[in-house]
């Protein structure tokens, strides 16, 4: 048995959906729905487990649409020491009980993370159409399992996902092999873990982190048997593979709210630390330094260009760095959205550095164009909070965020370590290539190395923005308008806005107002206000008066030594130099969106239609 320690961040090994599965000494419907309860916070519509009974020699199944809550009401005659149960994002079919997991078909009894993308054809090729219960993907993969089954399940599942298209994570249970799991992915993740009273599996290690504090990632195109002795795991040939167990080293018992309403608040609120962690950890006399990441310089220095690829908030980090880097070093810098890249024809070569984006290093969209661009030859350096995640592990360097546990849907300090790290590529790279000499990059790290600070003074006086929220309450609609490098900023607080408050809002840089937009502008239309460049200052102020003109309630968020008396609702942003504002601005607009939200009693944590990992694409 090997171990590989290092720090496992719960940001994470997931997926769109939750798989969580025991087999074991003690009856298993408790510990299924404690495990389900676990992954609630990931974004789900319906839940069920499966548990083989002993007396019936059989898997008797429970599921239904909405809450694990509900569906406790239904597991009373569920009795026996294995099972598998999953929480579903309705992808095929629509929310009902019959589209809920897990599915049976014959024999065969299984959960499923993914997207089969081939399904009809084989529901047409196995002429299972009219036996059906459901509109799933997924409950063609169990038939094509059953179909493949002649006693042996570990190559009947071998056999079935060889025909398979798309991606998959299966925890699989046989009416004719007793209390055994079976296990096999591709792209989607299952952690594995065991204890005295058992083993355990799962799509994320909150779910089974409880029982033990070693672990290991399942191997894609691998088949692990899982009995409550342990984990038998071999690759497609019937060769023996000796895992790499990981060591869990926080306690999962610790991530709780710690007296917070929302894990988002908490979240906010850890943001000093873990920004300066990310910093300080990567500093060497001043310089950053990414020796203990193994990212060596010559990737840095060979690059032509830089191209970087993510979706949604990570995609926000990538525009802010592309600014940073291109005003610092030079060198052009293309930011794509990960779902278009592949098919946009991207100008990419051996001189290109593809820079990949994600907080769980999971996200499928990412990590095809990843793949994409290493085979036209790219230098790949990934960005992202958990290592042995897919992503980390295609990637030719990654560098890891210090985020840790990250709970709430709407991605908070993920966000900014991910802006840190960019600053930190940022100095490294003027400073190899000659762009900063020792006097400059040392300079720059000095001046990063107060945002930590300057964060800790927003959330200190967060009770401000509180206040200053009460205005969008009623809000329908809203306009953020920022210049330079507040605009980026702001296309992140604008989806944070979105995503947990339900206002629709929309950023635009301040300038483009004039071609278009401002026609929206109309009587009471709330205006967010961003202006912390003091060499556009005066052209911001311009525009805010603009929009005032035509009716606009403006709440501004501006840096102290920018403050005017010419606006009355005003947050006061702690002065730093121009280019490092981004990181404290958007922490005040996170408070902003979370108060909103709070305010109007939704569940900030679990915002409507959304998932905290999309492995789907």
């Amino acid at each position: 048995m090997s171990y590989d320690n290092y720090t496992y961040d719960i940001e994470r090994l997931v997926s769109m959906c939750g798989i969580m599965g025991y087999t074991g000494c003690s009856q298993a419907t408790g510990i299924l729905l404690k495990g389900l309860k676990a992954l609630e916070y990931r974004g789900y519509d319906s839940a069920g487990i499966s548990v083989f009974h002993n007396d019936f020699n059989e898997c008797l199944t429970a599921k239904c649409k909405g809450r694990v809550d509900a569906l406790k009401n239904k597991t009373d005659d569920l009795k026996g020491n294995t099972g598998i149960g999953h929480t579903r994002w309705a992808t095929h079919g629509s929310v009902s009980d019959e589209n809920s997991h897990p599915h049976k078909f014959g024999r065969v009894t299984l959960v499923h993370n993914g997207i089969i993308e081939n399904y009809e054809t084989l529901k047409n090729t196995l002429n299972v159409a009219h036996r059906l219960k459901s509109q799933t993907d997924s409950e063609v993969a169990c038939a094509l399992i059953d179909r493949c089954f002649n006693g042996n399940p570990r190559q009947a599942i071998i056999d079935a996902v060889k025909k398979l298209e798309g991606t998959y994570a299966f925890a699989v249970m046989f009416d004719t092999v007793p209390n055994t799991i079976y296990a096999v992915r591709n792209v989607s993740p299952i952690v594995c873990c065991k204890d005295d009273d058992g083993a355990y599996i799962a799509s994320d290690i909150m779910a089974i982190g409880d029982y033990s504090d070693e672990y290991f990632v399942l191997p894609e195109f691998s088949v692990a048997e899982i009995t409550k002795d342990g984990f038998d795991v071999t690759d497609f040939e019937g060769n023996k593979i000796d895992v790499k167990y990981q060591r869990l080293d926080w306690d999962i018992k610790s991530n709780s709210k710690c007296g917070y309403p929302f894990y988002m608040e908490k979240e906010i609120m850890e943001q000093p630390e873990v920004i300066e962690k990310t910093i300080t950890t990567r500093l060497k006399d001043g310089v950053p330094d990414f020796s203990k990441d193994y990212v060596d310089d010559d990737i840095f220095k060979k690059c032509k260009s830089i191209s970087i690829v993510a979706c949604g908030t990570a995609m926000h980090s990538g525009l802010i760095g592309k600014q940073l880097i291109e005003n610092n070093c030079s060198i052009p810098v293309t930011v794509h959205m990960a779902s278009e890249f592949i098919y946009s024809s991207p100008i990419i070569d051996d001189n290109t550095l593809v820079i990949c984006v994600s907080q769980s290093g999971e996200t499928i969209d990412t990590l095809e164009a990843l793949k994409y661009a290493k085979s036209q030859g790219a230098l790949t350096l990934s960005i992202v909070n958990v290592r042995g995640s897919s992503i980390s592990r295609e990637s030719d360097n990654v560098i890891y965020t210090d985020a840790g546990p990250e709970i709430a849907v709407a991605s908070t300090k993920a966000y900014t370590t991910q802006v840190a790290v960019f600053y930190l590529i940022t100095a490294r790279l003027a400073y190899v290539r000659g762009m900063l000499n020792f006097e400059g990059v040392t300079s720059f790290t000095r001046e990063l190395q107060k945002i930590p600070g300057a964060v800790k003074n927003i959330l200190d006086r967060r009770g401000e923005i509180h206040f200053l929220s009460g205005a969008m309450l009623s809000a329908e609609h809203t306009f953020m308008i920022g210049r330079g490098i507040d605009y980026p900023a702001l296309l992140e607080a604008s989806l944070k806005l979105k995503e947990i408050s339900y206002v629709h809002s929309e950023a635009f840089a301040s300038g483009e107002l004039k071609h278009g937009t401002i026609a929206l502008i109309t009587q009471g239309t709330p205006v967010i206000a961003l202006m912390t460049q003091q060499y556009l200052a005066s052209k911001q102020m311009s525009n805010i008066k603009e929009v005032q003109s035509r009716g606009a309630e403006v709440i501004a968020f501006i840096r102290s030594s920018l403050d005017t008396d010419e606006l009355d609702s005003t947050f006061v942003l702690p002065d730093l130099d121009d280019e490092f504002m981004p990181i404290p601005a958007v922490v005040a607009l996170q408070l902003l969106a979370y108060y909103v939200s709070s305010d109007k009693g939704l569940d900030v944590d679990k915002p409507r239609n959304l998932a905290k990992v999309v492995t789907v694409e």
